[in-house]
């Protein structure tokens, strides 16, 4: 695939200690002709490459069917090899082998092999195809040095290189999806026999999704929040009743099990839906809606299951005391409304209400799908502006003006209906002051001064600090659980355990603490228990342990300075951050902000408390210390900018410290990018998505298109046998094939090979359709057995599942004697580039508009060779700080 790329391989002598066997490593199809999982740089013995081999454009992956590979030696590194090139499930074979280097999928070398025999094995098999082919080969450049790739014209770029065990890796489950329109007939049909009415339609339709997609998504959070509410209910009352009782009757085990029973009984609940229902519920949601938005598939996160286990699932976590918040899982509910409403049928339910087909398109439910996203993020916090704002920042790779007041419109329609339904259950119906789940309350009148704006900026680089250690804690943790923690059984007993652990640690700290305040004086303290305090008092330490995480943060916002002491807030936001980082990532619903938020607005009131004690009368709020802090935190662990900013002022329903909050989270990015990535970079990463970011590498300036193409690429007819039609349905799990005329196979002397003249691009979906419906016709496209050809319905309405070709019988007789016209139905206008396009220029539309596949065309119009998504999400940049002094560098996977 990647047709200049280093990989290495040991030579044969390995230590006793080296238990990883080697790895013959190169690109090798997927499932929409893209890079599979294995392609990466393999080190060689203990983690350093041996040898690393440049390998020019117009490298060959071998085609799927061969299972045996040999290894031929060039310099001192091995190149993999076909035992017979000539093989394969390729017409082409005889003219498989070209006069550049080739590249094949990956061969497993286990211990014992003899690595020369197979060497000169596959040196034989490679000369008998083609004698030019092992020559340009060997003749290659080498680099011994593992850190550098040799580009396009001898320029060397530094790379980290990978380990075999790692994680970075992308993935064979992760496919791409199509948000490029194919023009063909069909579609243009539809388009004629449009009138401005028909389109007046279906515009006010969108408008009409939009609204219910926030109008369910706010009926999703309040009963996520009363649900929540309730339960925490029942287990604080049972809790708080016997650690009072006890603490006078010295039983001060029973709260412990009462505590611990509670904890084991929610969270159980929610793993198990996790676990064993639905994986992907797990987490806030975030990430996997982020890459969808992106143009990447993640299986079943936008289905009816998901959101059920989802919203169970956050319910019972929180309920249960897990350090987890319920808003950033309503992001991810938000967005599977809007996929599922957009539908208008259910597969969970299997259910079609035959409304909304016109949708029934990647590109409509991406559009839907952000809308849901941002009336997610509205409901949470009751920012519809920083909803909107969220969506553009985190995830959309399209933006137009029409879809931005859509989404403003779903924002604000979920702000309305949640604060109808939250103002009805609290018992103020029409006082419509409950904006969204987490409101942070005002902060009028509390005024800062310029020269806090420096202090601010020191706590946004501290918050930075700290979000950067999170980070890299949660991602070993995260390592950790999918190395050891592999089973079902093992993944719902670790938030059991962790669970409980979280619950003892809180509780044994309540017990030594020792602070109390009377009732009276501070009435403005949400959730006041007891505990061991006399009576008319409260426990200090037992208001953020013994409530919701919303209430706390409302305390440490809010509270007066006396009621929380200088080693309250900081054992509490120690302890907190201990158990928050080894929370996220478990096997339950999990959302990132209010934890964060909480640690933050800990630390920041800590820090406000120095200062007062440090400089008496300067620093007397120490709220809004605590507001500057849960800012710097929240910043320096998810790296969002201006979407955070904006959620976080419209969450204070003030405007005063949006400057401050700005220059925080600003400060709190560039520290944090130091070191590393956001952490919901990290787990996209540790999954192994294939996500693009908004930029390509800068140093992928000297790479091209044909550096990063795959050829040979599999190809067809205009008019296509229906045999070889379903053969490469069959033996490849491509998604795109181009289709040409005058199909043939030429490897011009130093150049690419061609394929035939480029007539247009057509889906994988598209041919098993055809197949399915007998779009059958004689070999001159004559005698088509049906006239009128298919209509655009007939594609939308097996969406999004499109059947298995293994579903479809064809005789022997109908793969040799029919054929089917492709030319109505194929895409003629995809996108394409020549081999001499930088990767600057191929990378810019597949991020703007979500592409899946570019054709690789010479300068005649002549196919060479096709580019996929995961082509180029192989290149990313590395943040942190390495050996050489740098804070980025380029990794190729």
């Amino acid at each position: 695939m990647a047709l200049s790329s280093s990989w290495s391989l040991h030579d044969g002598h390995r230590d006793e200690d080296d238990r990883t066997d080697a790895v013959l490593c190169a690109p090798a199809h997927h499932s929409d002709g893209e890079v599979d999982e294995r392609t990466q740089l393999m080190p060689g013995r203990r983690g350093q490459a041996r040898a690393s081999q440049q390998i020019p454009p117009g490298g060959l992956p071998l085609p799927r069917g061969l299972s045996d590979y040999g290894a031929a030696r060039s310099g001192n590194g091995y190149f993999a090899s076909p035992p017979n090139a000539t093989s394969g499930n390729h017409r082409r074979g005889d003219q498989f082998a070209s006069a550049d280097s080739m590249l094949f999928p990956p061969t497993r070398l286990t211990r014992g092999m003899d690595l020369r025999q197979r060497a000169e094995h596959g040196r034989q098999g490679l000369l008998q195809s083609n004698s030019s082919a092992f020559h340009a080969i060997n003749g290659a450049e080498v680099s011994t040095d593992p850190d550098y790739y040799i580009g396009r014209g001898g320029a060397r770029i530094r790379i980290k290189a990978q380990k075999a065990d790692s994680f970075h890796r992308l993935l064979a489950k992760f496919e791409s999806l199509d948000y490029d329109v194919p023009e063909n007939e069909p579609y243009l049909r539809r388009e004629r026999d449009y009138s401005h009415m028909m389109r007046s339609r279906v515009n006010v339709m969108r408008w009409v999704v939009m609204g219910l997609v926030g109008i369910i998504t706010a009926i999703v959070a309040g009963s996520i929040d009363i649900g929540i509410d309730f339960l925490a209910s029942i287990k604080f009352h049972y809790v708080l009743k016997s650690l009072e009782r006890c603490a006078v009757e010295d039983c001060l085990y029973e709260p412990l099990l009462i505590q611990l029973a509670f904890v084991v009984g929610f969270v159980s609940v929610a793993a198990f839906l996790v676990v064993y229902v639905e994986p992907v519920a797990a987490g806030s949601g975030i990430p996997e809606i982020k890459c969808f938005l992106n143009g990447v598939k993640i299986p079943h996160v936008v289905r009816f299951k998901t959101l059920l286990c989802k919203a169970v699932g956050i319910l019972f976590s929180v309920a249960g005391g897990m350090p987890v918040g319920k808003e950033g899982p309503m992001i991810h509910s938000g967005a599977v409304v809007a996929a599922g409403v957009s539908q208008g049928r259910s597969e969970f339910i299997k259910a079609d209400f035959n409304v909304f087909k016109q949708f029934r398109l990647d590109h409509e439910k991406r559009d839907f799908v952000s809308g849901g996203a941002a009336a997610g993020v509205a409901a949470a916090f009751g920012a519809p502006v920083g909803g909107v704002l969220f969506a553009l920042e985190e995830g959309a790779s399209f933006w137009n003006q029409s879809l931005t007041w859509r989404m403003f419109f779903a924002s604000m329609t979920a702000v309305f209906t949640l604060n109808i339904i939250l103002s009805g259950y609290h018992g103020h119906e029409g006082d419509l002051s409950y904006n969204g789940l987490l409101s942070f309350g005002t902060f009028a009148g509390r005024a800062y001064y310029g020269y806090e704006l420096i202090l601010f900026v020191i706590m946004g680089a501290i918050g930075g600090l700290i979000g950067a250690l999170f980070n890299h804690i949660n991602y070993k943790l995260s390592v950790m659980r999918r190395r050891y923690i592999k089973s079902k059984f093992a993944r719902f007993m670790e938030p059991i355990l962790v669970g409980t652990m979280v619950a003892s640690m809180m509780f044994t700290a309540v017990l030594y603490s020792t602070e109390c305040h009377y009732n009276a004086e501070y009435e403005m303290v949400v959730h006041k228990p007891q505990v061991f305090c006399r009576d008319g008092e409260f426990h200090s330490l037992a208001t953020l342990v013994f409530s919701l995480p919303e209430e706390a943060v409302k305390n440490l916002f809010h509270a007066p300075p006396e009621v929380y002491s200088i080693t309250t807030v900081f054992t509490f936001a120690a302890l907190y951050f201990v158990v928050a980082c080894w929370t996220y990532g478990l096997g339950i619903p999990s959302g990132l902000f209010v934890p964060c938020i909480l640690l933050g607005a800990g630390v920041g009131r800590g820090a406000g408390a120095l200062l007062n004690l440090a400089a008496p009368g300067y620093f007397v709020e120490p709220g809004k210390y605590a507001l500057i802090g849960a800012a710097a935190t929240l910043g320096g662990v998810v790296r969002m900018t201006i979407s955070l900013t904006v959620i976080i002022v419209e969450s204070t329903g003030d405007i005063t410290y949006g400057l401050p909050i700005m220059l925080t989270v600003m400060m709190a990015k560039w520290v944090g990018d130091i070191f590393n990535e956001g952490l919901y970079d990290i787990h996209i990463e540790l999954q192994g998505v294939p996500l693009l970011s908004w930029e390509p590498p800068p140093e992928c300036i000297t790479l091209t298109a044909g550096d990063v193409m795959t050829t040979p690429v599999d190809c067809l007819q205009t008019i296509a046998r229906v045999g070889e039609i379903a053969r490469l349905l069959e033996e490849t799990e491509h998604n795109g094939f181009p289709v040409v005329e005058d199909m043939h196979y030429i490897m011009p002397q130093g150049q690419y090979p061609i394929f035939g003249h480029f007539r247009g691009l057509i889906l994988r979906s598209q041919l098993i359709i055809l197949l399915k419906r007998g779009m059958f016709c004689e070999a001159d496209g004559s005698k088509q057995r049906h006239e009128k050809g298919l209509s655009l319905d007939d594609f939308e309405s097996v969406y999004p599942r499109v059947p298995s070709i293994k579903g479809l019988h064809l005789s022997r007789q109908m793969r040799e004697m029919l054929y089917i016209d492709l030319r109505p139905y194929l895409n003629p206008y995809p996108y394409t580039v020549t081999g001499s396009n930088t990767m600057h220029h191929v990378f810019k539309p597949f991020r703007a508009l979500g592409l899946r596949h570019i054709v690789v065309v010479n300068e005649h119009y002549q196919v060479v060779g096709i580019v996929t998504r995961k082509d180029l999400a192989r290149y990313r940049e590395v943040h942190g700080l390495h050996s050489d002094g740098r804070i980025m560098r380029l990794e190729v996977l």
